[in-house]
């Protein structure tokens, strides 16, 4: 007799737990306040860690995606000299003196990995006639890296305005909307401005504003006159070299790999830089470990919201605990009980949590948040643009499923346990 009470225990045990969870079921009917309370503390939890989730990956997209457009691409190449004294953007080391900014392009495309090849030229200019006295000169290629580009990334366009970018060779420019809403330039207007060339002697230039662009990036909008980078070499005294050069690769994980190969193609007095070594990104990483600080801030605001509920679910029940082992459920069987129906809780709380977070990242990655508002544009020197793009993904929704699940159940377990080494007698007098 006692080994086939043994064996039906035995037995009993494995298959056990479904009884369970038909009991926890059952239990989130009975106060359904109380199971309302439970499932929006755990929604609410989940959504904030999936929003938050979304929110720093998003700027950091952005923050790689303007350095990468708008600064170094994947690789910058420039000279020695001019790495040691870029603050200034001198043009008076040109890279690789000697040799045509088309020679080292014929170099580069014949690394597989490359995907496109652009000469620039950046330099400072006093304004002539003008309410703004200074501003940053562009030289691109205006004809190749508009259509390569999403110099607007928040509508991904080539983001002029209006008017169109200036031809090769032409005597031309297009300005930002915000340098033509202070200075009142028209697209038709001349804009006098003087550079310093190579040679250490003033350029004075003239060129006819014939487009004006809007990128979104109030660093760019604000000051920048962009031009042809043919004519600013010709201006600059450059002949046929170039400042630098920004390389885009086929795949950007390739950056290692490449630039070895291009240290090799170039001579020692050359400089060449992943993007990730760009200065923000580097600030960006090292910060890292605030992010998650901050971050972890809200995972234990969130877990206190969860744990708070849970132990306040288990206290109101300590009579129904003591009436549970009066009628000879073991301490185990009563943790059980409690844990499964935590379980149910926070399945339900974190699927509410996940649709809600969900439908607001998409939102967000669709209709991207106004940084302006928030920071009522005090980062102009931050690399960012004005507008945040949310960064939505399963893999995060995933992650805030699971975090809400592991919290509730985790939560459960110590309070229920505790509870449960109550003596019956001492749980129904409470």
């Amino acid at each position: 007799m006692d080994r086939g009470r043994k064996d039906l225990e035995r037995n009993g045990g494995g298959v056990r737990w479904p009884t369970f969870l038909v009991i926890a079921y059952r239990n989130l009917n009975r106060n359904r306040r109380r199971t309302i309370l439970c499932i929006v503390a755990v929604a609410l939890a989940v959504f904030f860690n999936i929003f938050m989730q979304a929110w720093i990956q998003g700027m950091y997209d952005t923050i790689e995606e303007v350095i990468r457009t708008f600064d170094t691409g994947h690789i910058q190449i420039v000279s020695q000299q001019f790495e040691k004294e870029k603050e200034y953007l001198p043009v008076q080391y040109p890279l690789e003196e000697g040799m045509s900014v088309e020679e080292m392009k014929r170099r580069l495309v014949t690394i597989p990995a490359v995907d496109a090849v652009f000469p620039r030229i950046q330099t400072y200019a006093s304004l002539l006639e003008s309410v703004v006295k200074h501003a940053l000169v562009w030289g691109i290629d205006t004809e190749g890296e508009p259509s390569y580009h999403f110099f607007n990334l928040t509508k991904r366009s080539d983001g002029l305005r209006e008017g169109r970018y200036p031809r090769k060779g032409e005597n031309a420019c297009v300005v930002g909307s915000a340098f033509a809403k202070k200075t009142g330039i028209r697209i038709g207007d001349r804009l006098p401005f003087k550079v310093v060339s190579a040679q250490f002697s003033d350029k004075f230039w003239n060129p006819e504003v014939v487009g004006i662009f809007q990128f979104d990036y109030r660093k760019y909008d604000e000051g920048v006159i962009i031009v042809p980078f043919d004519r600013l070499q010709r201006i600059l005294v450059l002949g046929e070299g170039t400042q630098q050069l920004v390389v885009y690769l086929k795949e950007g994980t390739q950056v290692d790999r490449v630039k070895g190969e291009l240290k090799r193609v170039f001579s020692p007095e050359t400089f060449v830089r992943g993007w990730t070594e760009n200065y923000w990104v580097a600030y960006l990483r090292s910060s890292t470990v605030l992010y998650l600080i901050i971050f972890g801030v809200f995972q234990i605001v969130a877990s206190f919201l969860i744990i708070n509920t849970v132990v306040m679910v288990i206290h109101e029940r300590i009579k129904e605990i003591g009436m549970m082992g009066a009628l000879g459920m073991t301490r185990r069987e009563i943790v059980q009980v409690f844990f499964f129906e935590a379980l149910l809780l926070s399945v339900l709380g974190a699927l509410c949590g996940v649709l809600l977070g969900g439908t607001a990242t998409w939102i967000g990655s669709r209709f991207p948040l106004d940084m302006e508002m928030f920071t009522g544009g005090g980062m102009k020197e931050f690399p960012i643009t004005g507008t945040l793009i949310l960064h939505f993904s399963l893999e995060i929704l995933g992650k805030g499923f699971l975090f809400g699940i592991a919290v509730s159940a985790l939560c459960t377990i110590f309070p229920s346990l505790k509870s449960a080494f109550i003596e019956p007698v001492e749980a129904l007098r409470r």
